[in-house]
């Protein structure tokens, strides 16, 4: 089996400032994973373990993705090799482009069986692009899932719905997308950090990955919400009344 699993790098939002007209400014931000494909690469790390697989992390996006200390960060949890297509002409795809610049790139690698996706992305968090990607590979997705077991040829999944635990048997190649649930992530070691600089790393550009469909989704304006005015009441709870007037102010907040 070789399984691939989908890598979503971005800026860290602690280092994005808002500026005085309430724009996001992430120059300063140093690229990051996605915190749910987190749990994505360790659930894709502990299944190679269990059977003997391969494992790829891919990435694309733009250029300031192709980060040593992403790449190392990647490959030190226990991934075998990493695909990356760092291309500005990848910024600002929509899940669509985004899908199919992913679904080139398992194309190209060898004999990929698995497509292991987060939950969703932690700037967007769309939920799309696991499905997306099924659909332009032709293979059976599921979401949502907890735990995976491989068979022969197969795959075995529960998913956790909102009233019953579902298990559910695919035929590979499948794309699955996980659950935060389903694996909590490794912190790895220096000698994992050092290994991980020895492992193979595939570098694309964006003409590598064939023609992407024109974006679908139009982005008008990306800004902070509007500050809330602030009340600026203080209550004294050592005063006689001044509790209770807190609770009432309080309940009237809400």
């Amino acid at each position: 089996m070789n399984i691939a699993v989908m890598v979503k790098v971005l800026p860290d939002d602690q280092d994005i400032v808002v500026t005085a007209d309430r724009k996001l400014d992430a120059s300063k931000a140093k690229p990051v994973v996605s915190t749910y494909d987190l749990n994505a690469i360790e659930a894709a790390a502990l299944l190679a373990a269990d059977t003997g697989a391969a494992t790829t992390a891919i990435v694309a996006g733009p250029a300031s993705v192709d980060d040593s200390k992403t790449k190392k960060n990647i490959l030190s949890r226990g991934i075998d090799a990493l695909a990356m297509a760092a291309d500005d002409a990848l910024a600002d795809m929509d899940a669509r482009q985004t899908a199919q610049a992913l679904a080139a790139m398992v194309n190209q690698a060898d004999g990929i069986d698995l497509v292991i996706c987060g939950d969703g992305s932690a700037d967007l968090y769309a939920q799309q692009v696991d499905v997306q990607l099924a659909e332009a590979l032709g293979w059976p997705s599921l979401n949502g899932v907890t735990a995976i077991t491989a068979g022969d040829g197969t795959v075995t999944v529960e998913r956790v719905l909102e009233n019953e635990r579902e298990t559910v048997t695919l035929p590979l190649p499948a794309v699955l997308s996980v659950s935060p649930d389903i694996a909590v992530p490794r912190i790895a070691g220096m000698k994992d950090i050092l290994a991980a600089g020895k492992k193979p790393v595939t570098m694309y550009a964006a003409g590598d990955l064939g023609e992407l469909a024109p974006a679908a989704v139009e982005v008008i304006d990306v800004s902070a919400p509007e500050p809330a005015a602030r009340k600026k009441e203080l209550f004294d709870a050592a005063q006689d009344g001044e509790l209770d007037a807190f609770v009432a102010a309080l309940k009237g907040a809400l």
